[in-house]
């Protein structure tokens, strides 16, 4: 006869502690797209809502440099931790904490015509968005600390469906209850909601330790790049770089260029947006749990190669529509086939981001990773309407598809098929963290 000892399994807890750090790393990721839809689609709903003249609303645009400049500050937070209850955590939960409040003040707030208001307004959101850009700093070190290297494709995946749903849940249900309670209600619900995010941040997985934590300003400034340099190499230091500008490069030409294309082949507005804002979100969301589901069987190499030939070819979608129609049928294949495909090329992507960053520098590293990330969405897809307007819309979404042959090369060099991980990914058996 045998006697229960009331502990399970090493297996069973080490499958506990896997769901547990995926279940805190998706509730994060929803911390940090609240703030962000709530100072972007809903602010500019109760704007244009109260009368505020067009072009003050698209000032608002601006409250989205922050996002872009964080990597500049990210590494004060590798430097100056808040101890208690661990390095990212303890800025996790404060700032948590100010964007439940700042959200909040918008409930103190009326719009007007005025310019005055208008600033003040203005001011609030940008305040709020400093707070949300560092938050997203801590909150991608947390993720890529936490995760080990088999759970990092769930974990891209629990983090972008956590994100995804702050969309909807602003999107969809920010906008309903700004219908029946008043737009103050609104941001009221998202403020609170932030604050009770703060204890569950506090009872989120614990880090470990770091031998060297970062010891000086200097180090935290320089540190980042020159252990990235001293990994990988120069030359392969620069592979990457150019691998993660271009990987997502194909989405950015097609997200930048497909709503002028919809309205364009006559599609409402209103359509777009509920096909697009609703449904969109929905395959988006399918497409990511599907692609972190796999993630595990493939690794992240075959997975970059796999995931990045699906979202090119996906983009032919959008070609089949240009070239075939297909009304509003031929639109919501095309909407699903694109973004399901593009969720599953986003759990990758992350986590060939997370496998690149040191412990010690993983808020600077992961910040500027993300950053040179964004210059594929800004700069590199800049040209895309030019392009169209040239050669016409099925054409341009053909050279889409094409705009993917850069990164597949890059892979042969950074990322082999028959490899695990890619080639200058972070190895903490070779590091002293």
């Amino acid at each position: 006869m045998s006697v229960s000892t009331g502990e399970r399994p090493p297996s069973e807890a080490l499958q506990a502690g896997a769901w547990r750090r995926i279940l805190a790393v998706g509730v994060e990721g929803f911390a940090s797209g609240l703030p962000l839809m709530s100072i972007s689609t809903l602010l500019q709903g109760w704007l244009t809502a109260s009368g505020v003249p067009i072009a003050m609303v698209g000032l608002l645009g601006l409250t989205e440099l922050p996002y872009t400049l964080k990597l500049f500050w990210a590494p004060l937070m590798d430097r100056w931790a808040i101890p208690w209850p661990d390095r990212r955590r303890g800025w996790m939960a404060l700032l948590q904490v100010l964007l439940g409040i700042g959200l909040l003040s918008f409930t103190r707030l009326q719009p007007s015509a005025s310019q005055a208001v208008v600033l003040t307004i203005g001011l609030t959101a940008l305040g709020v968005a400093i707070l949300s850009a560092s938050q997203d700093v801590v909150l991608d070190a947390y993720r890529t600390d936490l995760l080990p290297q088999a759970e990092r494709g769930g974990g891209a995946a629990a983090a972008t469906l956590g994100y995804r749903g702050a969309m909807l849940f602003i999107g969809a249900g920010g906008f309903l209850i700004a219908g029946r309670f008043g737009w103050q209600a609104a941001f009221a619900t998202a403020g609170l909601l932030m604050l009770v995010i703060a204890p569950i941040t506090v009872l989120a997985p614990r880090l470990q330790a770091i031998h060297h934590p970062v010891p000086n300003l200097r180090e935290a400034v320089l540190g980042p790049a020159r252990e990235f340099l001293g990994r990988t190499g120069p030359r392969r230091a620069l592979q990457i770089l150019v691998l993660v500008m271009l990987y997502r490069w194909p989405d950015g030409l097609l997200g930048l260029m497909a709503v002028p294309f919809l309205i364009q082949s006559g599609f409402a507005p209103e359509t777009i947006g509920a096909v697009q804002g609703g449904w969109g979100i929905g395959a988006a969301m399918a497409g990511t749990a599907v692609g972190g589901a796999w993630f595990s069987r493939l690794g992240l190499n075959r997975a970059l190669w796999v995931y990045g030939v699906i979202g090119a070819f996906s983009n032919l979608a959008y070609w089949a529509l240009a070239r075939f129609g297909g009304g509003f049928q031929g639109l919501l294949v095309a909407v699903s086939v694109e973004n399901f495909c593009s969720g599953m090329v986003v759990s990758a992507f992350l986590a060939l981001l997370m496998s690149l960053c040191n412990p010690r520098f993983s808020a600077a590293q992961y910040a500027l990773l993300s950053g040179i990330y964004a210059l594929s969405r800004s700069v590199l897809s800049t040209p895309g309407g030019l392009i169209a307007s040239q050669v016409g819309w099925s054409s341009f979404f053909g050279l889409t598809v094409a705009a993917a042959v850069p990164s597949l090369l890059l892979l042969t060099v950074v990322a082999p098929w028959r490899e695990r991980l890619p080639r200058g990914a972070f190895d903490p058996n070779r590091d002293d963290t």
